[in-house]
């Protein structure tokens, strides 16, 4: 009889590329049972739906007086998407459990010492305890009922991952965990890189249109480059009604160069995006994960056969200048990211596109899944 997986995101796993690729190792071992926002993933055997208006976090008027008391042992399993998806697996048992990011670690627990005792596998993703505290309601507010999360539960979770080494030092150094390292990179893709116009360098960005990326820097630095650069945009709606997408189009009045399109299946994406020449990103570092970044849009580029430039973010500069993709801006400013793209050359271009296809396949998900594979077998076997 196979072994029973419970995977717990609050996300829509279908739009979340890294619990898709996540979900696909899963699979390989077990019957997997999705607990997520959104529709049945196609490599689950049975989807468990939380409804998409239920916020993950305590965001009721209790809920935030529990949390500006410091209430936190009656905070952490009380967000209104948790109290609906607990009823959705009482009583059932698993063989492991699989929490993605913090805010599910509680409710893993809870499954877990309810039922038989399932060895727990929390993938934090990136560092919870500064995920959003540019924003002063988190800062204040879910700041601390992070760490606190963190302190009770991340020792006693059986294993660990984030993103990458500096985050996962970050949580062996302030919770005794052992982390391993799962990239965001994506699957190898059988691309080539496509032809270079000199005439009209054609940049691309993709990912979500919420508040807090840079998008306005972004368009800001193409509009200081001129009509010898287009900018190409596919971003994913946030659960604003797409209030924010629009705010960005408006700001792109009279820019002929920018496109706006809608957000494509992230196993399309590298394809979809392989007829452009630079993936540009820039996040000026507010928080430790924006200092810290390596985001999916990284590792789609590299797929997409695309060069790359970035802000100077240590995790992305490093792998720029090993496999030498593309140029890293001076500072995050506009003006310092049109200086860098303008930096390169048509040649240069093409020369970074060759490296990126030279680099696809270490800088693929294949190491990342052979991570992943040996952990879940480590703990299907305790």
């Amino acid at each position: 009889m196979k072994p029973k997986i419970l995977c717990i995101s609050f996300s829509d796993i279908n739009a979340d590329s890294r619990v898709l690729r996540q979900l696909n190792v899963l699979a390989e071992f077990g019957d997997v049972t999705t607990l997520s926002y959104g529709t049945k993933p196609a490599a689950a055997a049975e989807h468990l739906a939380i409804d998409t208006d239920l916020p993950s976090l305590p965001q009721t008027p209790l809920g935030v007086l529990k949390l500006a008391l410091h209430l936190h042992a009656g905070s952490e399993l009380s967000a209104p998407a948790v109290k609906a998806a607990r009823p959705l697996v009482e009583g059932r048992s698993f063989d492991l459990i699989v929490a993605n990011e913090t805010r599910a670690l509680p409710l893993a627990h809870l499954l877990s010492d309810e039922g038989n005792k399932a060895p727990i596998w929390g993938d934090m993703h990136e560092w919870a305890p500064e995920e959003r505290t540019q924003v002063a309601s988190w800062r204040i507010l879910v700041k601390p009922l992070m760490k606190y999360i963190c302190q009770k539960y991340i020792a006693k979770t059986s294993a660990i991952s984030s993103v990458n080494g500096s985050i996962a030092k970050l949580y062996d150094e302030n919770y005794g965990s052992h982390s391993v390292v799962v990239r965001n990179a994506g699957t190898f893709q059988e691309l080539e890189p496509s032809p270079v116009n000199p005439d009209r360098i054609r940049l691309v960005h993709s990912g979500a249109a919420v508040p807090g990326r840079n998008l306005e820097g972004i368009i800001e630095a193409v509009r200081l480059l001129g009509d010898a650069y287009s900018l190409d945009l596919y971003l994913i709606k946030a659960r604003d009604g797409g209030r924010y997408w629009d705010q960005l189009k408006s700001l792109t009045a009279g820019m002929d160069q920018v496109t706006f399109h809608d957000a494509v299946a992230p196993q399309e994406l590298s394809a979809t995006l392989n007829e452009y020449d630079l993936g540009i990103y820039t996040l000026p570092p507010k928080t430790v994960n924006q200092q810290l970044m390596l985001p999916n849009k990284f590792f789609d580029f590299i797929q997409a056969r695309l060069g790359v430039v970035f802000g100077p973010s240590p995790e992305t500069s490093a792998i720029i200048r090993e496999y030498e993709l593309g140029v890293i801006a001076e500072d995050f400013t506009p003006e310092a990211l049109a200086a860098a793209i303008s930096s390169a050359s048509a040649d240069d271009v093409r020369g970074f596109k060759a490296n990126a296809h030279a680099a696809a396949r270490a800088l693929s998900s294949d190491q990342d899944v052979e991570v992943q594979r040996t952990l879940v077998k480590g703990l299907l076997t305790r």
